[in-house]
């Protein structure tokens, strides 16, 4: 999916704020081009998410529900480290209860 995160002038993070601040959350995207873009395709104005990820763990509806809403927070307090941390403890919450590998116990 690609998500526009709108234009330079208003004020928005670019692309790559928001895969940097993404990736201090624990959350994988990448910086995108959008159509009409006005930020150099080394900035970009856009990320692209996928869900292999999140579909290989058996999640659901729901937690795209809350994942959406964590990227949120991310795009509203991406400059927050402390907000940012914290972000990645929801994450790691999430992901725990859906492991990778749900046959091996550690």
């Amino acid at each position: 999916m690609l998500v526009d995160l709108g234009p330079e002038e208003q004020g928005g993070p670019s692309g790559k704020k928001m895969e940097e601040a993404l990736d201090l959350a624990g959350i994988t995207a990448n910086k995108n081009t959008v159509p009409f873009d006005t930020r150099s395709p080394f900035v970009a104005s856009g990320i692209r998410l996928g869900t292999p990820s999140v579909t290989t763990r058996l999640m659901g509806t729901e937690e795209m529900k809350a994942i959406a809403k964590l990227i949120k927070k991310v795009r509203d307090n991406h400059e927050d480290e402390t907000a940012l941390a914290a972000v990645k403890e929801e994450v790691r919450s999430l992901t725990a209860r859906f492991p990778l590998y749900p046959e091996i116990v550690v």
